[in-house]
């Protein structure tokens, strides 16, 4: 399309182009006779694509890459792609979302993650699948027997291949009695995302750690939303604050995530003990979720005025968040964390680590408190001299407007852009 004459009609242009007849092409405004160049078109046509999206993990299941997945996979489907989901059956469905066509596959429970699952590699169901369906491309969200059942009927097909890096396995193993295979973790993610077209991560963080053991394909930024509308202040309950015996100028220290060993929540537990030694009345921690930990955390001797709510969602889980003063997060393992900007946007200051989603919209001091990596005291330090429950409520406030609006919009279009890369080269010439 370089060197393309100004005065040319779209309509014209368009017939000039080597385009597939799968694709349905969409103008986004009317407008007069073309004057631009290639990257000027894309603005202005996008064609539709049919996307095979091969996940593990998918709602109700509650993390943060199928809650991810899930409004990426929404806002894709309202740009006018269609999309085949392939996934492991479950139990409860998700009314979310309801995908063109869908390929369940049967499930098995993950040793030690009784609330995951991982799909059967049942290559001959995939394959037909794809083959029905005919897919542009297949984005293989986890790299699990599904997703390695899906890279391999793809490449046998010559469809193209994307993928996401969402959970660095390779960090977990070690939480896990497991860092003797932190050197075969590695080369199998290697070598699972080097035979994509291009890998999605979410922050640049992650980024450098796939260039870091070896990944050497293309890699795309796509990052994370929130929605200010369901995560907001405005779902503050006081009686729920009753419940939790806090007073009004009781401090509520609020965890929502995974309870598994590597967020490290048994830091956040022993410091509060602490805390709690010198100002006994003026400090709550309430824990949100479930995971393999919950027992061995529950047992410890400092978690007797700890409140655990269990896993919540919904109206349920927006309230936690509204109805807490502080977030504390001492995960050093994440891809991103959704859960910080779930907790800005319903008004909480953060207290993290400084990278991912942390680094990217906590300003330190004014919406939240930053420590470098591998420095637990500096964390340690910052959740113990928390200021009050006035001076908190200010800085949730200017963390509310710092992401309040980062919605799913601008994400979703570089997933868009990822698979329009990838589909390029064999379709798009």
């Amino acid at each position: 399309m370089d060197g393309c004459m100004p005065g040319i009609s779209a309509t014209t242009l368009l017939k000039q182009q080597n385009i597939p007849e799968s694709f349905k092409f969409y103008f986004k405004r009317r407008f007069a006779p073309l004057v631009t160049d290639g990257p000027h078109l894309n603005e202005l046509v996008r064609p539709r694509l049919k996307i095979a999206i091969v996940t593990e993990t998918w709602p109700p299941e509650i993390n943060g890459v199928a809650m991810s997945l899930l409004q990426l996979c929404k806002g894709l489907q309202e740009q006018g792609h269609k999309i085949l989901l392939v996934r492991p059956q479950q139990k409860r469905e998700c009314y979310e979302f309801s995908p063109h066509k869908e390929c369940l596959v049967h499930a098995q429970r993950i040793p030690k993650y009784p609330e995951l699952q991982f799909g059967w590699p049942q290559y001959l169901k995939v394959a037909k699948a794809f083959e029905d369906f005919t897919p542009d491309v297949v984005h293989v969200v986890t790299e699990g027997p599904l997703g390695l059942t899906a890279l391999y009927a793809a490449r046998a097909k010559q469809i193209p291949v994307s993928s996401g890096f969402h959970s660095p396995f390779q960090d977990f193993s070690r939480f896990f009695d497991l860092a003797f295979l932190l050197k075969p973790i590695q080369g199998y993610l290697r070598w699972f995302h080097n035979h994509t077209q291009i890998t999605c991560v979410p922050s640049q963080d992650t980024e450098k750690a796939l260039r870091a053991f070896g990944v050497t394909c293309p890699l795309s930024i796509v990052g994370r939303g929130v929605d200010p509308k369901f995560f907001s202040p405005d779902f503050r309950n006081e009686a729920l604050r009753e419940r939790w015996k806090a007073a009004s100028d009781t401090v509520v220290m609020l965890y929502v995530g995974r309870l598994s060993p590597e967020k490290e929540i048994h830091i956040l537990i022993q410091n509060y003990a602490a805390m709690r030694r010198v100002e006994p009345r003026n400090v709550k921690l309430v824990i949100v979720g479930s995971g393999p930990d919950r027992a061995r955390l529950e047992a410890l001797d400092e978690t007797q005025e700890v409140i655990f709510m269990g896993s919540l969602s919904g109206k349920n889980l927006a309230e936690a968040y509204a109805s807490a003063d502080v977030f504390v997060f001492a995960s050093q393992v994440e891809t991103f964390g959704n859960v910080v900007l779930e907790a800005m946007a319903s008004g909480l200051p953060v207290v993290a680590y400084d990278y991912a989603c942390a680094h990217q919209y906590i300003q330190h001091g004014v919406t939240g408190w930053l420590s470098p990596l591998g420095q637990p005291a500096t964390f340690i330090q910052a959740m113990r001299q928390l200021s009050g429950v006035k001076q908190l409520r200010q800085m949730g406030q200017r963390a509310r407007q710092c992401v309040e609006h980062d919605g799913w919009q601008y994400p979703v279009q570089q997933m868009e852009q990822a698979l329009y890369r990838v589909v390029k080269e064999p379709y798009m010439k």
